[in-house]
């Protein structure tokens, strides 16, 4: 299959799947919270977003060069994801931070004020819905997946 053969394409895929499947042990050794699902999530160490783009600019370069017009279609792709998980993304998720805070200040001043059983509120509950907090990654992730892009790919690039 010519697909398999294409080494930028399963190096930046094999860099995302394998930081996607990492975070998990990773936030382990941190003691943070864990589950199977953080590796299907969006955040955490290392950026799988990062790791994606630097796996994908280091098979380029490899493969075609420093001065190759593709390493630089790849470099400025990469700074934009990069930046957008930092910047953009992060902010998002601080702002569900805060939806989430003022949804239970409001949970809180409604029970004041009204005189709803248990079950109703808890059947109220299950109907609201939570904003996602965590989108976005921090520096020192972003970096990390830096470094696991290089290394995946130059792993993989060995394969090749």
């Amino acid at each position: 299959m010519t697909l398999f053969n294409n080494y930028p394409l399963v190096a930046a895929f094999s860099a995302i799947i394998i930081s996607q499947i990492i975070k998990v042990p990773v936030a382990l050794l941190l003691n943070r919270p864990s589950s199977v699902a953080l590796a299907t999530s969006t955040g955490g160490m290392p950026s799988s977003h990062s790791a994606g783009v630097t796996a994908l600019v280091t098979s380029m370069i490899s493969e075609y060069g420093i001065q190759s017009p593709y390493v630089a279609i790849a470099a400025t792709f990469g700074v934009i994801v990069m930046f957008d998980s930092m910047g953009v993304r992060r902010q998002s998720g601080e702002h569900g931070i805060l939806i989430n805070e003022l949804l239970a200040d409001f949970e809180n001043f409604r029970k004041m004020f009204t005189h709803q059983t248990q079950e109703e509120i808890e059947a109220m509950k299950e109907e609201e819905k939570q904003s996602r907090e965590y989108l976005g990654h921090k520096p020192i992730e972003v970096f990390f997946g830096i470094l696991s892009g290089i290394v995946i790919a130059l792993i993989i690039g060995l394969l090749y």
